[in-house]
């Protein structure tokens, strides 16, 4: 009912928008509160999405058709709508079926107009694991190379891929000639990024944890501000399961057990572990 009222244009775009995206896994696991395990949340939730996919499939495709718009760019209100119920359609879509879902997010990328739809096809694309990703990818990387905020959000992007591989990525990417410790944009972007992603942060065996760790100790004496920002991510270590529960501890303590800590990261592990 919600996708025919938004294709009937009986309600705004931008609620409708809202309305079709499910909770994240971050609001989720707030809910549960206590012995959170982010693998069964991404799981639950990834399952749902599918199942929402199939489901309405042709009518998630048909709202997608509908949604193009080869008027000029506009930044109103109701063309930001458009192009984000758009971009969840698309979502949605390659989530139910893989294989004409990503032939359609390759098209959008290829003919978009605006970063908005670039990077609603990039994102849906970046999900899924096969050759054509990593070519989409690098592209991106090539093509806006020279534009700081385009490039923050590439490697917020790859940072939130949910893959075991991810923690090796961001690692690489920490090399790429794009990335500096020494540039905060860029460091939120990549590290604060990683720390969102619910699954490959929070990992069982505690290397999630012991990437912030490393950064946050190497950061702390030249920009205690930015370390003590990215530690914030710990805030709420005391809801996760035992096991990495476990990690999260040790992990503020190694960190509280530094000598000279800056002011700043000292407050928060203190926070944290009080």
């Amino acid at each position: 009912m919600l996708i025919e009222d938004a294709r009937a244009r009986r309600i705004d775009h931008a609620f409708a928008a809202l309305a079709m995206s499910l909770p994240t896994e971050a609001d989720i696991a707030r809910e549960i509160g206590h012995d959170v395990d982010p693998d069964a949340i991404y799981v639950a939730r990834k399952t749902m999405r599918g199942a929402l996919g199939r489901a309405h499939a042709g009518a998630l495709a048909a709202l997608h058709a509908e949604l193009a718009d080869s008027s000029p760019f506009s930044p109103d209100a109701a063309a930001a709508g458009r192009r984000a119920l758009r971009n969840v359609a698309l979502s949605l879509f390659v989530d139910g079926d893989v294989i004409e879902g990503l032939e359609l997010a390759h098209r959008q990328l290829a003919d978009a107009d605006n970063m908005t739809e670039r990077l609603g096809a990039l994102t849906a694309i970046a999900l899924k694991p096969d050759d054509a990703r990593e070519h989409a990818l690098d592209a991106f990387g090539r093509r806006f190379a020279m534009e700081p905020l385009i490039l923050d959000k590439w490697f917020a992007l790859q940072a939130l891929i949910p893959e075991r591989e991810t923690l090796e990525r961001v690692r690489g990417l920490m090399n790429h000639r794009g990335f500096s410790l020494a540039n905060p944009n860029r460091v939120r972007a990549l590290i604060g990024g990683f720390t969102a992603n619910q699954t490959q942060f929070n990992r069982p065996d505690g290397a999630g944890f012991a990437l912030l760790e490393e950064v946050v100790v190497f950061l702390d004496p030249t920009n205690p501000q930015i370390s003590a920002r990215l530690l914030t991510a710990m805030r709420s270590w005391r809801s996760l399961e035992g096991g990495r529960r476990g990690h999260a501890e040790a992990m503020l303590r190694r960190i509280a057990a530094q000598p000279s800590l800056s002011p700043d990261v000292r407050d928060i592990v203190t926070r944290s572990l009080g």
